[in-house]
């Protein structure tokens, strides 16, 4: 069976003129996250612990707005959709209950979207664990099944939910993210992926708590792809495959010392307690736990709070009704205690801790230490996953997502490598990211901190624009470089998350208009993606954004695109703005219809467009030697090894050439051999050329005319015009 997108020996996607594709697109949406009936986003409170009755039919957003937005989508020139969908979103009502409404409008929905000429890959998204536990992604019911109590957590800090936090507007930023850190997270991913191993006494329905989390988990992926491909009309031509879950974390595994922060613990902030002292504060126990915050060089702290001074416990009580959900629980397993103490891991009654490194080994004598854990439960896991997708689409591609910022697992080794594979990394900058500020002047080299190539941090940081752009590029082609030791050559490297906060700087860019930070941070980061030659989805497309809320998700606001944004550009640097609905309109759950048919183009509303909207090779006869954008001089540059058995079928290269950067067709084109034209209507330029080494240079009229930033230069009407 021939395939529209193959993957060559080389891990290079090929279509069915054997050109190589560059896939460049964005994770639509945001808002799957969150029910869409009733609309709970993470700052209201009202009906959010009834997590059993709610829908996400109309996520990403209502099928009869999804033109406006998938036009705009397109006009920006991307090819790919990460599809975002959580397991939340298929079984919310309880054990093997499918939302089957929800499936067949997420097939309607990806029928338009197929309509626009977009690939897709389908991501089942989580972040720490669950809505219910600060996140997304897992039922509320998976709390309930692992013995945990969601309405206890605000109390006992067993998860930082910004639901549950007194005033919403107030909650910390980044704050969501310590939840890895905190009982509820340690706790269930212990039980998904090593539960047989570590909690062996957690049976319910005649299994262990492991297999019944990861059982149904994988049931309802299986089911939701049945259904998608059982028409015949979504095929692989359309829907590249399926990704793992996504950002996996390894929970209490591998931990040397509970009553000790771990090595590999990097992001504190707010209050962080050390896994044993979250256990404690699960269970009931008072204790004064150390506050910190985020710095030059990392957390530092900064003070101590009391927490949980009503000693509330995290557990669910030892009356609780377990027929709610119609499951039967193991006798030996004891609601109303610490499971953990249950399995001698400490004694409740002293409250000493008996087993301090009780999950640094498995039973067989693995060493779970670094990410070890993830050469043994990860990939097991991975391998059912794996196995569940090709049993319905045999030769769909799988896109595997290993632990955030780790070595991956040697995939040959281990014999985890199947064909069709992609490896599919996040990265973000994460002072940007945390700080909500991009600096110029210094940054740090984060992935070179963590594979231990520095003998101080302070070896790490990078002084000035040029070395911070060169790091961000040299972080990522470590990252690609790493996949290539671990999955081979053969496979190739798809970062499907990326992107940058644009509520920079206290949000001075939604009084002043001027964007010019958020536009130089992205355009670092592509620059590092160029300089990588990766494929990449960027985070993320919100169509509920707001200024006040952002992508209405624990204050995240990274959204490319914003209802608050909207603008229009009329000429030259000259803009005229239309007001969006108040914030308060967006709360109350009012929907902003667009009635200008002007409002599809791709710059209304679009946010650091100058950067994001840029040229790019969609197809190539030949493989990119290298290429990139430079902003300031609206000029893209090319290298390509064309193959002379290809090029001599007279197929043409293709160029995204954006309005944006080159209106009116305005531009200048020198190429090495052949001849080109402009598809103004598509954006794109087509390239007929001769086999070997070939060079294309495309510069805009505006920009070769004003190269240095001031007055009427092109860099200066970017900025204004972001």
């Amino acid at each position: 069976m021939a395939f529209k997108v193959e993957i060559d020996s080389f891990g290079n996607f090929r279509d069915n003129e054997n050109r190589v594709i560059t896939l460049r697109g964005i994770n639509l949406a945001a808002d799957s996250k969150l029910p869409a009936s009733p609309p709970i986003p993470s700052h209201v409170s009202e009906n959010f612990f009834d997590g059993d009755n709610v829908s996400f039919v109309g996520r990403p957003f209502p099928l009869n707005e999804g033109d406006v937005h998938l036009a705009r989508i397109k006009s920006w020139g991307f090819n790919v959709i990460r599809y975002v969908y959580t397991w939340e979103a298929l079984e919310h009502a309880g054990p093997g209950k499918y939302d089957d409404v929800f499936i067949q409008n997420t097939i309607a929905f990806l029928r338009k979207i197929k309509d626009y000429g977009f690939y897709v890959f389908m991501d089942p998204h989580q972040d720490v664990w669950s809505r219910f536990s600060g996140g997304s992604g897992a039922p509320m019911w998976t709390l309930y099944a692992a013995g945990l109590d969601p309405k206890a957590f605000a109390k006992t800090e067993a998860a930082v939910v910004q639901n549950t936090w007194p005033d919403p507007a107030t909650f910390p930023r980044m704050t969501w993210a310590t939840n890895y850190d905190r009982l509820a997270c340690l706790t269930i991913f212990t039980m998904f992926w090593a539960g047989k191993d570590f909690a062996p006494k957690c049976i319910i329905d005649g299994q262990n708590i492991q297999d019944y989390l990861q059982g149904h988990f994988i049931d309802a992926i299986k089911h939701f792809a049945q259904q998608v491909y059982e028409d015949g009309d979504l095929g692989d031509d359309f829907i590249l495959g399926w990704e793992s879950i996504n950002e996996p974390f390894r929970g209490f595994l591998g931990n040397r010392n509970l009553t000790v922060y771990p090595e590999y613990q990097k992001l504190q902030k707010y209050t962080s307690p050390t896994p044993f002292q979250a256990i404690l504060l699960g269970a009931g126990r008072t204790l004064d736990i150390a506050v910190y915050d985020f710095g030059l060089l990392g957390a530092y702290k900064v003070g101590t709070q009391v927490v949980n001074a009503d000693g509330y416990s995290a557990w669910l009580p030892k009356d609780y009704d377990d027929s709610r959900y119609g499951w039967k629980r193991n006798p030996e397993w004891k609601l109303g205690e610490c499971v953990w103490a249950q399995h001698g891991v400490w004694d409740p009654e002293t409250d000493n801790i008996l087993r301090p490194d009780y999950f640094l080994d498995a039973p067989d004598g693995t060493r779970l230490d670094g990410e070890s854990w993830a050469e043994t439960y990860f990939i097991d896991h991975w391998n059912k996953f794996a196995d569940t997708i090709r049993s319905i689409r045999s030769e769909t591609m799988l896109f595997c997502q290993t632990p955030v910022l780790a070595v991956p697992p040697n995939f040959v080794e281990l014999g985890a490598l199947r064909s069709r594979m992609v490896f599919t990394p996040h990265f973000y900058d994460g002072l940007t990211l945390i700080r909500k500020h991009w600096s110029r002047f210094w940054n740090v080299d984060v992935i070179g901190v963590l594979r231990g190539k520095y003998w101080s941090p302070v070896f790490a940081l990078r002084f000035g624009e040029t070395s911070i752009r060169n790091c961000l590029r040299d972080q990522l082609k470590t990252l690609k470089y790493e996949g290539v030791e671990s999955f081979g050559i053969g496979v190739p490297c798809l970062m499907s998350e990326i992107g940058i906060p644009y509520d920079m700087n206290e949000k001075t860019a939604y009084v002043d208009g001027d964007y010019t930070a958020q536009i130089r941070a992205l355009d670092a980061n592509i620059y590092a993606l160029e300089g990588a030659k990766l494929h990449h989805t960027y985070w993320v497309y919100a169509s509920c954004n707001s200024h006040k809320w952002g992508d209405h998700w624990n204050g995240e606001d990274l959204s490319l695109w914003s209802p608050s944004d909207v603008k229009h550009r009329i000429s030259g640097s000259q803009y005229s703005y239309s007001l969006a609905p108040s914030d308060s309109s967006l709360m109350a759950g009012k929907q902003y219809s667009f009635t200008d048919e002007s409002q599809i183009t791709d710059t209304v509303g679009s946010r650091a467009i100058e950067a994001f909207s840029r040229p790019f090779p969609l197809v190539t006869v030949g493989v990119p030697q290298e290429y990139g954008f430079d902003i300031n001089n609206a000029m893209f540059s090319m290298e390509l090894y064309a193959d002379e058995e290809v090029a001599s079928k007279l197929v043409p290269s293709e160029i995204h050439v954006p309005d944006f950067h080159y209106p009116n067709g305005d531009l200048q084109v020198e190429v090495s051999s052949g001849r080109w034209e402009l598809d103004r209507p598509n954006q794109i330029l087509r390239w007929w050329h001769d086999g070997g080494k070939q060079t294309i240079k495309i510069i805009g009229i505006r920009g070769g005319q004003t190269m240095k930033p001031g007055k009427n230069s092109y860099a200066e009407f970017c900025a204004v015009c972001s």
